[in-house]
C-alpha cells in the first residue's frame, strides 16, 4: 500500500475508532458501527502485508536459490532501497495491527514476514561489512569523512536523490575507493536504521563487533603493538627495547590519526539513530586494541627509571601520547571508554614522573664524578662532552620538557645570579623553568671543571684546559636550542670568561718569553747584552715550547686565536730585535750557538702548537744565515 494511502487511512480509522469508544455496548464486536470499519482495516492491512510478502519472499535465501547466492544492494541499489520502505512500511502496519487485535493471524503473517526480511538484512549487512573490508578500512573512511559532508542522522528513502547523486554533488575529485567505501557506508547505515526501528538492533550490533574488532585489533598488530609483560621488558636489551619503542612511535601515530579515528567515524555513521548503540559497539571494538596501545608506555617507565640516557625516548613517547591527545580525548569521549582516556593520562603522567627522575639521576652523575686523571694535553674531559651532548639534544625537547617540569625548583638552594640569563622583556618575566634548570646543570659542569683544572701541575695548563672546556660549551649552546634557552646575554658572558682563560694562559705559559725581548727591540745594545738577549729568549722560548707541544686545543678557531695573539706579542718583536742584532754577533765565535732562532722557525714553531703531537724534545734550528731555514719537526 502507499505510504500516503496508508496514513489516510490510519487517520480516519482513528477518529471513528474514537468515536465508537463511546458506545455503550461492552464488546466492540457486537457494536453495529465497527463491523464494516474493522472489515475495512482488515482488507487494508492484508493488502500491504501481501505487497510487503511479494518484495521480502522474493529475497527469502532458504525458498529462492537466487536470493541465496545474490546481494540485493550489489544487484539493484534502487530495489535494495525498496525492500528497505517496504519492511519499514510492513513495520508500521504492525504496530497498528497489533494495537488492534495483537493475536490476529494477520499479525502473525506479519511478524513471519518481518523475521524473514530482518535475517535478509542480517545478511546483507555481514556482506556488506565483509566484502567491503579494503574500502572500509580506516584510511579510507576517514579520508571520505573529510571530504565528504556529514549526513543527516535519519534516512529518508522518499527522496529522489540516491547516495550516488549525494557523490557526485561532493565533487569530482572523490577517488573511486572513497565512492565505494561511501556507498558501502551509506548501505550499512540504512540497513541498521531500519533494522533498530524493528527491534532487531541487537542482531545488526553483534554482527558488526565480529567483523570490525576484528580488524582494529589486526590493525594494532600489523603496527607492531604487541602484549608485554613487566619481566619480558626487564629482560630485553636495550637494543631490542629501542627498537620497539620506534615500533610504537609509528604505531601510535597511524592508530590514532587513522585506526581508531575511521573506526570512530564509521560507528557513529553506521549507528547514528541509536547513541546507545553507536557508544556500546565502539567501546567493545576498541577499548583491547587502545589499553593494549597505552599500556606499552607504562611498562617502558619501571624499564628507564633510574638511566638517564632513555630519557630522550621516554621524552619521544610522552610528546607522541602528548601531541595526539586532543584527538585521544576526541575519539575515546564515550563515557564507556573514559578508561581508556584515564590509562593515556595515568600513562602521560608517569612518564613525566619518570623524565624528572632521570634528570635528576643525570645531575647526580655531574655531581657524583670523581675522576682522579687528569686530560692529556689539556683537552676535553670526557665529562664536558657527555654533558654538552646530553644538554644539547634535550634542548630539543624544550616544549615538552616546559610542561614536564613545570615549577619545579633546581636542586639546589642558592639562587641563581641576576645576570644568569638575557632580560628580553622590560617586565623582568622570570625565565622559563627548563631554562632555569639546563643553566643550573652547566653551572654544575663548569664548577666541576674547576675542581679538575686543579689536577694540573702547570697552572698555565689549567688554564687552557678551562678554556678548552667552556669553548666548548659555548659551542654547543650557540649551535643548538640551548641559544634560545639561555640567550644570547648567557653566551656573551661566557665568551668574556673563556677569553680571560685563555689570557691567563697566555700571560702564564708566554709571559717570560715575551718579557726575555726588550721593549724597543731596535734600541743600540752592546754585543754582550744582545748576547745575553738571545741567550735568554732561546731559553725561554726553547723551555715553553718543549712545555707545550703536547699541548692540545682542538677547536680550530679558537686554537687559531691562541695562536694569533702570542704571535701579535712575539713575533714581530723577535724579528726586528733578530734583524737589528744578528749582525753584531756575527763575527762571534759559535754564532750560530747563540742564536738559535730565526724569525720563521719561531713561526713554524707557533704553528705546530696545540696540536699534541709531541713533547718538543726534537726541536730544529737554524744556522746564523738567514737565507737558511729551520728543518721543521713534522706533525
Amino acid at each position: 500500500m502507499p505510504r500516503k494511502g496508508m496514513r489516510s487511512f490510519f487517520f480516519s480509522h482513528k477518529a471513528d475508532s474514537s468515536s465508537a469508544s463511546h458506545c455503550p455496548s461492552p464488546s466492540r464486536s457486537t457494536a453495529t458501527p465497527s463491523i464494516p470499519r474493522r472489515s475495512i482495516s482488515d482488507a487494508a492491512m492484508a493488502k500491504g502485508v501481501e505487497e510487503a510478502e511479494a518484495m521480502i519472499m522474493k529475497w527469502d535465501a532458504d525458498t529462492s536459490a537466487y536470493a541465496k547466492v545474490t546481494s540485493i544492494f550489489y544487484e539493484s541499489k534502487k530495489e535494495a532501497h525498496d525492500f528497505i520502505k517496504c519492511v519499514n512500511d510492513l513495520q508500521k502496519a504492525m504496530h497498528f495491527m497489533v494495537s488492534e487485535n495483537s493475536s490476529s493471524e494477520m499479525v502473525v503473517r506479519a511478524q513471519r514476514l518481518m523475521q524473514i526480511a530482518m535475517k535478509r538484512l542480517q545478511k546483507e549487512f555481514y556482506q556488506i561489512l565483509s566484502t567491503n573490508r579494503a574500502y572500509l578500512d580506516p584510511e579510507s573512511v576517514s579520508t571520505r569523512s573529510s571530504r565528504l559532508s556529514a549526513r543527516s542522522s535519519t534516512s529518508d528513502y522518499d527522496d529522489d536523490v540516491g547516495p550516488e547523486d549525494e557523490i557526485r554533488t561532493a565533487g569530482d575529485s572523490i577517488s573511486e575507493v572513497e565512492q565505494v567505501s561511501s556507498n558501502a557506508m551509506d548501505d550499512l547505515r540504512s540497513i541498521a536504521e531500519c533494522m533498530i526501528s524493528s527491534g532487531y538492533g541487537k542482531e545488526c550490533v553483534r554482527i558488526y563487533k565480529i567483523i570490525r574488532k576484528s580488524i582494529v585489533d589486526e590493525g594494532i598488530y600489523r603496527l607492531g603493538v604487541e602484549k608485554l609483560s613487566s619481566s619480558q621488558i626487564h629482560k630485553m636489551d636495550w637494543e631490542i627495547v629501542e627498537l620497539k619503542i620506534k615500533n610504537w612511535l609509528e604505531g601510535i601515530k597511524i592508530s590514532i590519526t587513522t585506526l581508531f579515528t575511521g573506526e570512530r567515524i564509521l560507528c557513529d555513521h553506521v549507528f547514528a539513530a541509536s547513541d546507545s548503540m553507536r557508544e556500546s559497539c565502539f567501546a567493545e571494538i576498541s577499548k583491547e586494541g587502545a589499553t593494549l596501545l597505552f599500556e606499552f608506555p607504562r611498562l617502558l617507565v619501571s624499564k628507564s627509571k633510574r638511566s638517564p640516557d632513555m630519557a630522550f625516548r621516554t621524552l619521544d613517547v610522552y610528546t607522541a601520547i602528548s601531541d595526539n591527545w586532543p584527538d585521544i580525548e576526541s575519539i575515546f569521549s564515550f563515557e564507556s571508554t573514559s578508561s581508556v582516556r584515564l590509562h593515556a593520562l595515568t600513562t602521560l603522567s608517569k612518564l613525566g614522573e619518570s623524565v624528572r627522575m632521570m634528570l635528576s639521576e643525570f645531575e647526580s652523575v655531574i655531581q657524583k664524578d670523581s675522576s682522579k686523571s687528569p686530560v692529556a694535553g689539556g683537552g676535553l674531559h670526557p665529562l664536558t662532552q657527555y654533558v654538552m651532548n646530553y644538554l644539547s639534544h634535550l634542548a630539543d625537547y624544550s616544549s615538552i620538557l616546559g610542561d614536564i617540569i613545570g615549577d619545579s625548583p633546581p636542586p639546589v638552594q642558592s639562587p641563581l645570579p641576576e645576570f644568569y640569563f638575557e632580560s628580553s622583556d622590560t617586565d623582568n618575566t622570570p625565565a622559563p623553568a627548563i631554562s632555569v634548570r639546563l643553566a643550573w646543570i652547566i653551572l654544575f659542569l663548569l664548577c666541576k671543571l674547576d675542581g679538575k683544572a686543579k689536577q694540573y701541575k702547570e697552572v698555565s695548563l689549567s688554564y687552557l684546559f678551562l678554556a678548552n672546556n667552556l669553548q666548548h660549551v659555548v659551542s654547543k649552546v650557540r649551535t643548538s636550542n640551548l641559544r634560545y634557552l639561555l640567550g644570547d646575554e648567557w653566551i656573551s658572558m661566557h665568551e668574556s670568561k673563556l677569553r680571560q682563560f685563555a689570557a691567563n694562559y697566555e700571560r702564564l705559559g708566554w709571559g717570560h718569553v715575551i718579557s726575555s725581548m726588550p721593549e724597543n727591540p731596535k734600541a743600540a745594545i752592546s754585543p754582550e747584552e744582545a748576547k745575553e738577549t738571545f741567550r735568554k729568549f732561546n731559553l725561554e722560548f726553547e723551555q715553553a715550547y718543549r712545555k707545550q707541544s703536547s699541548y692540545i686545543v682542538p677547536d680550530p678557531k679558537l686554537r687559531d686565536e691562541i695562536k694569533a695573539s702570542i704571535a701579535r706579542k712575539l713575533d714581530s718583536v723577535y724579528q726586528e730585535f733578530y734583524e737589528t742584532h744578528r749582525e753584531t754577533l756575527a763575527t762571534i765565535r759559535n754564532a750560530e750557538m747563540l742564536i738559535r732562532f730565526a724569525p720563521e722557525d719561531v713561526r713554524n714553531c707557533l704553528s705546530d702548537l696545540f696540536y699534541g703531537t709531541g713533547s718538543g724534545d726534537s726541536m730544529s734550528v737554524s744556522s746564523t744565515s738567514s737565507s737558511s731555514s729551520p728543518r721543521r719537526r713534522h706533525r
